[in-house]
């Protein structure tokens, strides 16, 4: 799972000849790409084009795209991408940025390979298989491994790596953007959004914020329409994030009563990427207290079974705890680094999901975002905030202390939503923000509950209330 605080997702088939043919084929392309003019940004789409992925055993309708964007030539500085565009009518659907946190976690491992994306990686660790609740089905996805150090971004400035942080992320995200931009014009001017979870809770309004500022002072072209932008399970407040947590652990009995007052006292206003000594001793107390269990999803099996076990266990429930895993093997098989169009000599010795180097030196890291809040939800920018009730990493207790805080009218009260006739959860409206809780979900939400994800950014981007119950058989 990703880094947060407690370190530690009908079908046709293809013949092996026509997968080959094509990979062949796509590999013909790409050489004939990179030898023309890369100033043509439609040149430089193709170059990107992915044709097939190994261990694809199904036809897809969509046109997917995967490469690299140079954000500072003189340090070799570059930020790698896959971008998916919507499977039906993509010009005519909005632009949506997923990012994935830590700090130091990839947006391709968790957001595209386990979560929102369309390709999801079977136990084999050699297979996909389509997602039938991928967000491609509302919106073009655009997954970045963000900052350098993650995934397969790389930097030949060795002192990039050891010096990531809040600000430089925000301003190299924007960088990419912008350079993004160029290389698919067809795009700019469309409604984009930004998505995300977790540590993202500090890099998509810290992002929204610099495009902001971008759009003030830039001209029209290199404006970006920004629109709104979603947070999942997000570091917000590093104050009420502890108080949420404590709370949350200690009401589901996963703590005792004297760690909850040790970690109340020892972390009130700590930082929680740079705690000091004294709380980060009660964070590992309580991590022995709760015992062998996922924090992040704490109702749900750990990645801790034999093949058996989880294939006994999937019969039961559709989840599987070991999807992390499944990706580790597929995305550090060559011939998948080749199709997905790795630079040889830039990829990293073995792809990680997490990166522990940019995890361990991350360099600024503000106690608080909300701030940020404060100075966005003015401009009618479209805020929503959304959090898995089962998640003991961001819970929903912190989210909603954090939400407490910015002190905002309510205009909607606060009821259920509804899921195939069930409650999918719970929402309240406030002036300028909507807080959603998503029922039975984790730290991850489209991985634990993919079809009321799919439901909750449907709502998100068609600015619709999420669905009550006489609503139900108008939703998806």
């Amino acid at each position: 799972m990703q880094h947060m605080a407690m370190k530690a997702t009908s079908f046709s088939f293809v013949p092996q000849m026509l997968a080959i043919l094509v990979l062949v084929l796509g590999n013909a392309c790409f050489a004939f790409a990179t030898s023309s003019s890369s100033s043509d940004p439609y040149v430089e789409q193709q170059r990107d084009r992915v044709r097939w992925l190994p261990g694809q055993t199904f036809n897809v309708d969509f046109a997917h795209y995967a490469g690299y964007v140079t954000i500072n030539e003189k340090a070799g500085k570059a930020l790698f991408y896959w971008f998916i565009e919507a499977d039906k009518n993509p010009e005519s659907k909005p632009l949506v940025l997923w990012l994935n946190g830590g700090p130091g976690c990839s947006s391709i491992a968790y957001g595209e390979a386990e979560e929102i994306g369309p390709f999801q990686v079977q136990s084999d660790g050699k297979t996909l298989y389509l997602n039938p609740y991928s967000w491609n089905r509302v919106a073009n996805i655009l997954f970045v491994d963000s900052p350098v150090g993650v995934g397969f971004s790389y930097s030949n400035t060795t002192s990039d790596l050891l010096n990531n942080g809040d600000k430089s992320t925000a301003k190299d995200s924007l960088k990419f953007l912008l350079k993004w931009f160029e290389r698919f014009p067809q795009y700019k001017g469309r409604d984009f959004y930004i998505a995300g979870e977790s540590y993202a809770g500090h890099y998509i309004p810290q992002l929204s914020q610099v495009i902001v500022k971008n759009n003030r002072k830039a001209k029209e072209a290199k404006a970006i329409n920004l629109k709104g932008y979603m947070v999942g399970n997000g570091l917000m407040d590093d104050y009420n994030d502890y108080l949420g947590l404590s709370e949350f652990m200690w009401s589901n009995g996963m703590i005792s009563d004297q760690t909850y007052q040790e970690m109340k006292l020892k972390c009130d206003h700590e930082s929680f990427m740079h705690p000091k000594t004294a709380c980060e001793q009660v964070i590992e107390n309580a991590d022995k207290e709760m015992g062998n269990i996922d924090p992040y999803s704490i109702f749900t099996p750990t990645c801790r079974l034999n093949v058996s076990q989880i294939s006994l266990m999937l019969k039961r429930k559709p989840y599987d705890p070991c999807t992390e895993k499944h990706s580790v093997v597929y995305f550090n098989l060559p011939e998948v680094q080749k199709a997905l169009h790795v630079n040889p000599d830039h990829k990293p010795p073995k792809w990680e999901t997490c990166s522990d180097v940019v995890y361990n030196n991350w360099k600024d890291s503000p106690l608080t975002v909300l701030d940020i809040y404060r100075e966005l939800i003015p401009l009618g920018l479209r805020i929503w905030v959304f959090s898995g009730d089962t998640d003991a990493v961001v819970p929903v207790t912190s989210t909603r202390y954090s939400i407490d805080a910015l002190k905002l009218p309510t205009v909607g009260p606060w009821r259920p939503w509804y899921d195939d006739m069930q409650v999918g959860g719970w929402s309240q409206e406030y002036e300028g923000l909507t807080f959603v809780v998503v029922r039975g979900a984790g730290h991850e939400v489209p991985l634990h509950t993919p079809k009321p994800a799919l439901a909750l950014i449907t709502a998100f981007l068609t600015a619709s209330s999420m669905p009550s119950l006489p609503d139900l058989h108008s939703a998806i």
